[in-house]
C-alpha cells in the first residue's frame, strides 16, 4: 500500500506496540485495540496509525464523514489577568485580533534565530484565559519554551497548565459531519462559523471543555470539521457513540494524506527549527507587521536580506504511481535545486503529490521540475499549495 513519507521516515519507531519506556499511551488506546487500530508511535505516543485501510479512510472523509483521536496532541490552559499580554509576547502572530469564542488558527512560536518551534493553535474564551493545541512531539519542547519566557518577560502571575493527560480531543471531519454531531446533542453545532467554538458544551449527557468548527484536513475549509476537546471519560463515550453511530475511525496516515492535500505543514517534517517562516510561506501563522516579539528582529533581517529557498508544492502526472519521500532530491534543468519534505500518492486525486524547498531562483510556479524517486526521475509541475 502506497503511504505518505512524513510519519514513517520521522516519527515511528515502532508498530504493533513495542516501544521504550518513555511511551505514553493515547488515554483512548484501549478503544484503539478494541475496534482493530494499527498501533505504532508518533512524537513519543502510542496511537492507531489506520484502522484497516489507510486509503478507505482518507476517502471517507472527502466523501462522507471519518473520526480522529487526535489525544496525542498536547493541551495547554493559560490564565491570569495578562494572558493575553504574555502570548502577544511570545507568538508571531496578532492575537489581540481573535475575538471571545475563536480560534487563532495556526501561530507560530519562533526561537531567538526565526526558527519555527512549532504552530499551536490558540482558543480565546477571555482576555484572561486560553487554550491551546500542540503538536505531539513538541509538547515538552513548547511548554519549557512557554514557561522560560514567562519568567524572563516577568509573566510571573500567568499560569500555565498541561491537560493532555486528563483530556481527549476528537475530531469528526467530513461532509456529513454536521449530522453526526448533532446526533451527539450539541445542539449549537449548526450555528457555529469556521473556528468559533462553544465552551462547556453538553455532549451525550456530558460536559466537554469546548467544540469547535476546525480540523486539520482540509474539510473544516468547507464548514465541514469540528472538534470535541473532552475530559476522558466523556471522550471515551464520544468515541464508542460515534463507532454504533457507523462513523468510521481513522488514523494517523489517512490524517497525514489528507493534510498534505490541504497544503498544511507538519511540524518536524516540514519544518523544525532550522525554518523561518518566510521560507516556508507559512503566512497564515505569522503577521508580518506586528513587533516585538521573541524572534521578531531576526525574522526581520531575513526579510531583508531575502531568501535562498522556499517552500512549493509538486504536483505529478496521473499515472505516475510514486511515493515521494522526505529528502528525495527535486531537479530542474539536470541541476539538483531542492528537496521533498511530504508526499503521498492521493487516491483522491489519483495522482502523486509533494511539498518541499526549491532554491528561489527556480521556484517559478507552473514550472516543470523533476524529483528523482529511487533512482527514477518523475515529472512534476510546481504549483500553489492546497492540492484541493
Amino acid at each position: 500500500m502506497l503511504q505518505p513519507e512524513g510519519l514513517d521516515s520521522k516519527f515511528i519507531a515502532l508498530r504493533n506496540g513495542f516501544g521504550g519506556p518513555s511511551l505514553r499511551e493515547v488515554p483512548l488506546v484501549e478503544l484503539h485495540r478494541k475496534y482493530g487500530g494499527s498501533l505504532g508511535e508518533f512524537g513519543g505516543w502510542l496511537t492507531s496509525f489506520d484502522f484497516g485501510n489507510p486509503v478507505d479512510e482518507h476517502l471517507a472523509v472527502r466523501n462522507a464523514v471519518a473520526f480522529f483521536d487526535v489525544s496525542h496532541m498536547g493541551r495547554f490552559v493559560v490564565r491570569g489577568r495578562r494572558a493575553l499580554d504574555f502570548l502577544q509576547r511570545v507568538f508571531a502572530k496578532d492575537l489581540s485580533k481573535v475575538k471571545e469564542g475563536f480560534m487563532s488558527g495556526p501561530a507560530l512560536l519562533l526561537n531567538e534565530d526565526a526558527g519555527m518551534i512549532d504552530d499551536v493553535m490558540l482558543y480565546r474564551v477571555r482576555e484572561d484565559l486560553w487554550y491551546a493545541v500542540v503538536n505531539a512531539p513538541r509538547i515538552a519542547r513548547d511548554f519549557e519554551w512557554l514557561n522560560s519566557w514567562r519568567s524572563r518577560l516577568g509573566f510571573s502571575d500567568v499560569e500555565i497548565e498541561d491537560v493532555t493527560a486528563s483530556t481527549t480531543l476528537i475530531a469528526i471531519q467530513g461532509p456529513k459531519a454536521l449530522e453526526v454531531i448533532e446526533n451527539l446533542g450539541v445542539k449549537e453545532a449548526s450555528s457555529l462559523r469556521i473556528l468559533q467554538f462553544v465552551e462547556n458544551v453538553e455532549v451525550l449527557g456530558g460536559r466537554a471543555t469546548l467544540v469547535s468548527r476546525s480540523g486539520w484536513t482540509g474539510e473544516e475549509v468547507r464548514s465541514h470539521g469540528f472538534e470535541i476537546w473532552a475530559p476522558v471519560e466523556l471522550g471515551w463515550r464520544v468515541f464508542e457513540k460515534l463507532v454504533e453511530l457507523g462513523v468510521r475511525p481513522a488514523g494517523l496516515i489517512a490524517r497525514d494524506t489528507l493534510r498534505l492535500e490541504a497544503g498544511y505543514l507538519l511540524s518536524g517534517v516540514d519544518f523544525d527549527e532550522r525554518t523561518n517562516p518566510v521560507e516556508a510561506r507559512y503566512w497564515m501563522a505569522f503577521d508580518l507587521d506586528k513587533r516585538d516579539y521573541v524572534g521578531y528582529e531576526r525574522l526581520e533581517e531575513r526579510y531583508r536580506e531575502g531568501i535562498d529557498r522556499i517552500r512549493v508544492g509538486l504536483r505529478f502526472k496521473k499515472g505516475a504511481r510514486v511515493v515521494p519521500r522526505h529528502g528525495d532530491p527535486v531537479l530542474i534543468g539536470g541541476r539538483e535545486v531542492g528537496y521533498v519534505t511530504s508526499g503521498t500518492y492521493s487516491a483522491y486525486l489519483e495522482r502523486a503529490i509533494a511539498m518541499g524547498y526549491v532554491s528561489s531562483r527556480y521556484a517559478y510556479i507552473g514550472g516543470t521540475a523533476y524529483v528523482s524517486c529511487r533512482g527514477k526521475l518523475y515529472e512534476a509541475k510546481i504549483v500553489e499549495p492546497p492540492f484541493i
